[in-house]
């Protein structure tokens, strides 16, 4: 497992036995996983937990045979500990993998499915397409060679400026299904040759299960459309519209959100855009801009600074809330009106606590999870998604980050090259490499009083995921799962990167970076699938209930042994070896639409360019 963490917490290895898989894999072989999990932390006067579920047991010299150890007994070397692992709620197998053999270029994205062809739509960026996956012949069958599997055909790839003959398009963004109607989102240039400025396009096509995909028509939308989806009847089709600046940041165009009416199983040729001008300053809404929210592009107004980046709906279709990840923000739709209802922040998380304690170097050569007070982290969701509990709306969100960073404009630097204020706590701290040096962090927030230096260190991201109301109060957060849990069972392969083989690599950054997610519901449990984009794999909880929500597996497809790096076309080492590298878009199969007939999760990978999928079935 190599480095542990330090202190009196580096504990010998007999203390973990019996808290892994019951086969020993830890998940990396894509079937079993991690059932329950010693917080070695927690090992102080005879007192051990088992926080991800199970009892906690006691084996090892019991000298007075009481059932328990007390803690003489505790100081003993011949002492060891077992977590009595909870049985696991659910058996994940990879049953599915396709492999386009391109590495590094965005070759799997979004992905949906269509149950009327049994086919996985994947965004396929490198090509400019979306690839269409047959997965009609798939059956319950595990592997035993993960990480080499290719059991999937590519039917056929969807051309979408061929088909509708529109110039100066770019690549497709993501992927939507609704019974027969498939829809694509497209980037578009500007009249001067911006790349993705221009107003984009969405296309829709008619499938069928004897023929191909037939273009239906395409409507145009906002700038730089980036994330669409249905709404749960099907009446609605809504696009979030990133409007992102270009390299040199002197063409900014404003973020908004697309509606485009359905009527009778057909799209309108017209959509009804939803923009933030009114809450530009000096405008009707502008003092409903909390200056919580990070509006910092350089000469931008409010409605240039938003950029809507995913959408998910309420279960009644009336509502749409909108990541506004740049800005650490959530913004709620009423579609019905077309209308922004509100715009909310999510505020910081609080890394000085102990439960959000992070790894914030790759340069100390070790595990070695500390809570600095003072420094916080900016939620950022990427994707979202929202489910229902007690009729009302939850929002779970993929808890990313992303730093503004362009040739024209750049808020991140090191945490090393801040003026903190001098009774900052981690002034110190923040000159050691081996600490918070390193860190990546914001210079648009953290001066409170406004007299020149940092009062806060603010970095990206929350390495974790959430669990919000539908006015943006947060009711769970899953801390520092995702870094303990990896250490614990990678070891000194945690917060790995997805672009080559080195541990600890991101540590400085945003950790293990969850970025893709999605929510299924298996019987009687609601569960959330967060894919870690750079350490890879994805962690599964129940959070049927979002007040008690609970860790259930981390399953990781990636063979941490193999060597490679890729760097644009120059690649080395062998990443086809690897498994699957970036997950960055996920959908959820129900067991009804499924040509298993059991739940699947289809996964795309964009560093490995593979497209995953994951059969599950309640225990």
């Amino acid at each position: 497992m190599g480095k542990l963490l330090p202190l009196s917490l580096i504990i010998s290895s007999i203390l973990l036995t019996g808290c892994n898989g019951d086969d020993g894999n830890n998940g990396t072989d894509g079937s079993d996983g991690l059932n329950a999990l010693i917080d070695i932390q927690a090992i102080e006067s005879g007192h051990q937990m088992c926080p991800f579920g199970g009892s906690m047991v006691t084996t090892g010299l019991d000298a007075n045979a009481n059932g328990v150890l007390d803690a003489d007994e505790v100081d003993s070397a011949q002492t060891q500990y077992q977590c009595q692992p909870q049985q696991t709620e659910l058996a994940v197998n990879l049953i599915g993998r396709y492999e386009s053999g391109v590495f590094g270029k965005s070759a799997a994205e979004i992905v949906d499915y269509a149950s009327l062809t049994q086919s996985a739509y994947v965004v396929n960026s490198q090509s400019g397409m979306v690839d269409v996956l047959d997965l009609s012949s798939l059956t319950a069958t595990a592997t035993t060679e993960p990480t080499r599997l290719n059991n999937l055909t590519k039917v056929s790839t969807i051309d979408v400026a061929a088909d509708t003959a529109r110039s100066g398009l770019g690549s497709v963004n993501s992927v939507s299904v609704y019974g027969d109607l498939l829809a694509m989102a497209v980037e578009k240039e500007d009249e001067n040759g911006n790349k993705t400025q221009g107003l984009g396009i969405v296309a829709f096509y008619r499938l069928s299960a004897t023929a191909a995909p037939a273009l239906i028509h395409s409507v145009d939308v906002g700038a730089l459309p980036d994330n669409l989806t249905f709404s749960p009847d099907g009446n609605t089709l809504l696009v979030a519209n990133e409007g992102e600046p270009n390299s040199a940041y002197d063409v900014d165009p404003q973020g908004s959100v697309s509606i485009i009416n359905i009527t009778d199983n057909m799209p309108a040729t017209s959509a009804t855009s939803v923009g933030f001008t009114e809450f530009n300053v000096g405008q009707s809404r502008a003092d409903e801009i909390s200056s919580k929210i990070k509006i910092n592009g350089p000469n931008a107004s409010i409605a240039q600074d938003l950029e809507p980046e995913y959408i998910t709906v309420s279960a009644d279709s009336k509502t749409a809330f909108v990541s506004l990840q740049e800005n650490n923000a959530m913004a709620v739709i009423d579609i019905e009106n077309a209308a922004v209802s509100a715009i909310f922040p999510l505020g910081l998380k609080d890394f000085g606590l102990a439960e959000n304690a992070l790894d914030a170097s790759d340069k100390d050569d070790m595990i070695n999870l500390q809570a600095y007070e003072g420094v916080y982290g900016l939620y950022q969701p990427d994707s979202i998604a929202s489910y229902e509990w007690n009729n009302r709306s939850f929002i779970v969100s993929a808890n990313e980050g992303d730093a503004r960073d362009y040739d024209g404009f750049s808020e991140e630097v090191r945490a090393e090259d801040l003026t903190l204020d001098a009774n900052h706590p981690q002034v110190a701290a923040a000159q050691d490499k081996t600490q918070l040096g390193r860190l990546k962090v914001t210079t648009s927030m953290g001066d409170i009083d406004n007299d020149g230096d940092y009062d806060q260190i603010v970095s990206y991201g929350g390495r974790s995921f959430s669990i919000w109301t539908a006015a943006g109060q947060q009711v769970f957060d899953s801390g520092n799962d995702f870094e303990k849990i990896t250490a614990a069972l990678l070891g000194e392969q945690f917060n790995n990167h997805n672009e080559e083989s080195k541990g600890d690599s991101r540590s400085d950054d945003k950790g293990p970076e969850p970025e893709a997610l999605a929510i299924g519901t298996i019987g009687d449990v609601t569960y959330a699938f967060i894919g870690l984009e750079r350490t890879g794999g994805f962690m599964i909880y129940d959070i049927t209930n979002p007040f008690n929500v609970s860790f259930v597996d981390y399953i990781v497809n990636r063979d941490f042994d193999i060597e490679f790096e890729i760097d644009g076309d120059d690649i080395s080492g062998q990443p086809e070896l690897a498994g699957d590298l970036g997950p960055e878009g996920m959908k959820f199969v129900n067991a009804d639409q499924s040509p298993t007939g059991a739940p699947l999760l289809i996964i795309g990978n964009e560093v490995s360019g593979s497209t995953s999928v994951y059969q599950l079935t309640s225990l």
